[in-house]
């Protein structure tokens, strides 16, 4: 980690932070820099943040199609809890079995039987 000074007083604010990450376990050297001059006209893309930006587009691309997904999932399970309540009312039960146990499905939460199922997966 690159700690930077910038500022009228870095010798104070580089012993407090040398301080700090000593109390850590990381002796550290801050490096002291003038802040440059900013030109408003002057616009810059920072390599960096636009790779960093185009790495996480797959990412964020798959994170949505999860949400999606458990959203579609949530919605059937909520339906197969309330043909399981139905059928309770008539003196039937329906039980999700599972390798150690059997649970019914009456007595789940939609998010309860998406993670009982995903454990099971």
């Amino acid at each position: 980690m690159i700690i930077e000074l910038v500022g009228a007083d870095t010798e104070a604010a580089g012993k407090s932070i040398s301080e700090l990450t000593a109390s850590w376990g990381y002796p550290a050297e801050p490096v002291r820099a003038e802040k440059p001059a900013e030109d408003p006209d002057t616009k810059v893309v920072d390599p960096v943040s636009l790779a960093a930006l185009i790495v996480s587009i797959p990412s964020a691309v798959l994170a949505v199609a999860d949400i999606t997904d458990r959203i579609r999932n949530r919605r059937r399970a909520g339906e197969l809890i309330e043909r399981a309540r139905e059928l309770q009312a008539q003196q039937a039960t329906a039980r999700l079995v599972l390798e150690d146990r059997s649970v019914d499905l009456a007595t789940l939460t939609p998010d309860q039987l998406l993670d009982l199922t995903a454990d099971e997966q």
